[in-house]
């Protein structure tokens, strides 16, 4: 089941749940808004021919952090990592969903490809994946409403939380938009 407003609320205030720092109305009737942070990590394409899975991707990108009222631009077809403003801590009997908000969808913003579920367990800054469909460039601005999340309660506390020592849980407490780590896998 997917968790309400009240429940969600409840959730906050006992901890068990985190959203920091939680905007203002930010809690919608089955989702809580998340903001766009305020480093987004572009690709250098200019120096390698191709991305191989088994290479680490960090050098293959770099981080342009903004100041505050300054734009990002992300042109057509193009794709960028970019961050949440809140930091996401989600209980070990829950799982996060992220979506898009459907007005920056309907101008042809995604904000994830594939990674849509916040495991139980996971804690920190979301890495968006964001993505230009349209046409023309378009403006993202730090703090700006980029994505949603919501909560679905699982059957049972799940036995191995996202970054417990069993698990290749590359991305726990990450706080900045993490290139690939698939790297980590051969």
């Amino acid at each position: 089941m997917i968790l309400s407003d009240r429940t969600m609320r409840e959730e906050l205030s006992r901890g068990r749940i985190r959203v920091e720092p939680l905007a203002e109305g930010a809690i919608q009737p089955s989702s809580i808004d998340l903001r766009l942070g305020d480093k987004i990590r572009v690709f250098r394409n200019n120096h390698r021919s191709h991305i191989d899975v088994r290479d680490d991707a960090a050098g293959l990108t770099e981080v342009i952090q903004l100041q505050e009222g300054q734009p990002f631009f992300l042109g057509s077809g193009e794709f960028a990592l970019g961050v949440t403003l809140e930091l996401i801590a989600v209980p070990d009997d829950l799982v996060a969903r992220l979506d898009g908000k459907s007005s920056l969808g309907r101008l042809g913003l995604l904000i994830h490809a594939t990674a849509g579920l916040v495991d139980p367990g996971w804690e920190g800054r979301l890495t968006l994946e964001l993505m230009n469909l349209a046409p023309l460039p378009i403006t993202l601005w730090p703090g700006m409403k980029i994505g949603q999340l919501s909560f679905i309660k699982m059957t049972t506390a799940v036995d191995n939380p996202y970054g417990a020592g069993r698990l290749s849980s590359k991305y726990q407490g990450d706080t900045e938009p993490t290139p690939s780590r698939y790297h980590l896998e051969f």
